[in-house]
């Protein structure tokens, strides 16, 4: 894009407070194998443009598949007569920054992909002859969004996710059980290393032995001890939705106007963190162009923050904290988690255990949901 600048100045000619432009292009790969076939192989590419403008208080988007630069100002004159006044602006163009890759997934062959997946469903069957099906589906994708802002911001930004899900179904004496496993993250395809893929399929292996031979869950109340990989669910949906700004502060949040009151114990602190090295949720830029940070949300139990992005911080005359995330160039940015998580405590986790005279422990969450209003929550235990 030679001229984004222009773009954005030709949406402020109404009344806009504020304006940008995002530019996407996104190509992946989608393998899925089921039953020693291979039930899907894709290989495809998705490209549009979205345009936004943001008067008190209320967002118009406009969206559309073109890129081109043309067509693209024509559309910003349309936008700009929507309901808008002048505003001036000028870019400084921000470093585009990267986690380090070595083996970029768009890069490899269709093929060798496909013998990541294959390996995979193969291994898992010779080590465990009660796995009656499995399912790998592999999926790589590469992002390039270009955004341009009135605040001044030109951005250039690549963005690259590996992902690989694994199921198994086993049965014995009838009793049919399920385990899932998933790796990946803002990664390269070197990180598919052979050592590391068979202690993925060994750990899902191993969950399915343990629950063919688990005992019924007790029934009533207990008291529940969550591993350290587990939590990441109930954070998730018990506290991380209800404190997103789009919810928190109008009016569909139990968090609403807590900041500043203690709403766990003194031992919790929670963060979002998006600079975190390679993991799923980490980017260097959010979708509209805000640096990403590490945001407080709890501290030591008292509420400190909520997440924002651009619309409800200028609403709210709060600072944004890079949560502004995009579905795609057709959907409008939306205040989302990035890495959510408790920070590590004090107490030695077997202290934790011991403590507990007759509960719960819970090493993998499956799926859960909230009611971000009364916060209200349910979850699935996969293993316990």
């Amino acid at each position: 894009m030679k001229d984004g600048a222009k773009i954005v100045r030709t949406l402020l000619k109404g009344k806009a407070l504020y304006g940008d432009v995002f530019i996407e292009r996104k190509r992946y790969t989608n393998i899925q194998r089921e039953s020693s076939r291979f039930e899907k192989v894709e290989h495809a590419e998705d490209r549009g443009s979205s345009l936004r403008i943001i008067t008190p208080w209320k967002q118009f988007v406009v969206s559309t598949n073109s890129t081109d630069e043309d067509e693209l100002l024509s559309l910003a004159t349309y936008a700009s007569k929507l309901d808008f006044g002048k505003k001036e602006s000028f870019f400084v163009k921000l470093p585009n920054y990267r986690f380090q890759i070595e083996e970029y997934p768009d890069k490899v062959a269709l093929n060798k992909k496909m013998e990541v997946v294959e390996w995979i469903e193969n291994t898992a069957k010779k080590m465990e002859r009660r796995i009656k099906q499995v399912r790998v589906i592999f999926r790589d994708t590469r992002q390039d969004v270009h955004i341009f802002t009135s605040s001044g911001e030109a951005i250039y930004d690549e963005r690259y996710q590996l992902l690989i899900n694994l199921l198994l179904v086993g049965e014995e004496d009838g009793e049919i059980q399920t385990s899932y496993e998933s790796i990946g993250g803002f990664l390269g395809f070197e990180y598919l290393r052979e050592d590391r893929l068979l202690d993925f399929v060994e750990k899902t292996v191993r969950r399915l032995n343990g629950l063919l031979k688990a005992k019924e869950a007790p029934m009533g109340p207990r008291t529940v001890v969550l591993g350290a990989r587990a939590g990441g669910t109930m954070i998730h949906e018990a506290i991380g939705h209800g404190l997103e700004a789009d919810l928190a502060l109008e009016g569909l949040s139990c968090y609403k106007g807590l900041i500043g009151e203690k709403i766990a114990s003194e031992l919790i602190t929670i963060v979002d963190d998006k600079t975190l090295s390679h993991m799923r949720g980490s980017y260097a830029y959010d979708d509209e162009g805000t640096p990403s940070e590490r945001t407080i949300l709890v501290e030591n139990g008292i509420l400190k923050n909520y997440l924002f992005d651009r619309f409800y911080a200028m609403k709210y005359e709060k600072r944004s904290t890079g949560n502004g995330r995009r579905e795609s160039f057709r959907h409008k940015p939306i205040p989302r988690m990035s890495n959510t998580f408790i920070l590590p405590g004090t107490k030695n986790p077997d202290e934790i255990i011991s403590s507990v005279d007759k509960g719960l422990y819970v090493l993998k969450m499956g799926g859960g949901q909230v009611d971000t209003v009364t916060g209200d929550f349910v979850f699935e235990v996969q293993e316990g």
